[in-house]
């Protein structure tokens, strides 16, 4: 048994590390499709995301989810939310990465834990321990050095930041696997997305079939990369703790920062490596601040099983809120989930989509 549960986690890591570094790697496909703008791209990647899950959901005969969800209002009206805010989060990482903004993309998902947090505070009225505030508190400093340095707000890394952030606090309250989740949400994408495909190929704007077969090829992959990532992280997701999710979500933002630099040749002046380095101190705060409190929450369960003998003791209500190491559900760089240290408000969210 202890054989097969550490086999287990490899492979648990393994498509972790998959899937992070699929998501990691994400800006180098998107210039790929043009000439193609990020509009069409966008329109491209919900029509056959859809496409590709319901082939998917069709092969393993998991319909049943569907037909619940029209009969629940409610919950189809907060899954048409998280298909609007997503949509926004997909279109302008399509965009900043295609105009040259990729570690200002990166960034958006380095500070998505802190706004995560904040919108928590603000919005569901909870409490932060005084680690989890200096965190917020550094990345806010962090935000200031950066418009500074940019000479504006960084509006890309807010943007995808907070976009990110709702769609998780949307989706804390929708139950939905992750391939449900992203066949429901781009369902309600595909007709708008599919009528703006159509009107540009009426104005005889549209790429897909006047840039020959090997485009239109990469554009109907999009639902290929939107899909393939989610798969590895679910198959993650129920073989590694959370908490090691959490660590391995920063690989994305890390990927994408070391592409903008390297590959992308974008400027860094000291300025912007002074904001990053704070953005950065916040982080190293919270998971610091995180695994700390998962070790104290540990410790207190093996006294109590010490003190009550009976193998499974009593779990206090709210232990993993306090431990701050949850699943946000929140799609990360141009939509992968990212679990992780972000805060107590993202505890109850289900696993959500590329």
């Amino acid at each position: 048994m202890a054989g097969s549960s550490r086999s287990e986690q490899r492979v648990g890591l393994l498509n972790g590390f998959a899937a992070y570094g699929m998501w990691g790697l994400v800006p180098l496909f998107w210039p790929l499709l043009k000439p193609a703008g990020a509009g069409e791209i966008l329109a491209h990647r919900m029509v056959w995301s859809l496409a590709f899950v319901a082939v998917a959901l069709l092969v393993v005969r998991r319909w049943a989810w569907a037909g619940e969800l029209l009969r629940q209002p409610r919950k189809l009206g907060l899954i048409t939310v998280a298909a609007a805010v997503i949509t926004v989060n997909w279109g302008v990482y399509i965009w900043a990465v295609n105009s040259g903004h990729v570690v200002e993309a990166s960034l958006g998902y380095f500070i998505n834990p802190l706004v995560t947090i904040a919108m928590g505070v603000l919005l569901l009225k909870e409490r932060l321990r005084p680690v989890q505030w200096a965190a917020v508190g550094t990345g806010a400093a962090a935000v200031i050095v950066l418009t500074v340095g940019y000479g504006r707000p960084p509006w890309v890394s807010l943007c995808l930041a907070f976009s990110f952030a709702t769609y998780g606090l949307v989706k804390k309250k929708v139950n939905l696997g992750g391939v449900e989740s992203l066949a429901a949400e781009t369902a309600i994408q595909f007709l708008p997305a599919l009528g703006f495909l159509l009107w540009l190929g009426a104005r005889g704007d549209s790429t897909f079939t006047t840039e020959g077969a090997g485009h239109a090829a990469l554009l109907a992959a999009t639902g290929v990369v939107t899909a393939i990532p989610l798969v590895c992280f679910g198959a993650a997701a129920i073989r590694v703790p959370l908490s090691t999710l959490g660590l391995l979500q920063y690989l994305a933002p890390v990927f994408q920062f070391l592409l903008g630099i390297f590959y992308f040749g974008e400027a860094m002046p000291p300025e912007r490596w002074a904001g990053f380095a704070l953005v950065w101190l916040a982080l190293t705060l919270l998971t610091w601040d995180a695994l700390r409190t998962v070790r104290r929450t540990a410790r207190a369960l093996r006294a109590q099983l010490d003190r009550t003998g009976t193998g499974v003791p009593p779990v206090k209500a709210g232990a993993e809120r306090e431990s701050g190491i949850v699943a946000s559900g929140t799609p990360a760089p141009g939509g992968a989930p990212a679990p992780g240290p972000a805060g107590p408000a993202q505890r109850d969210a289900p696993v959500a989509k590329p």
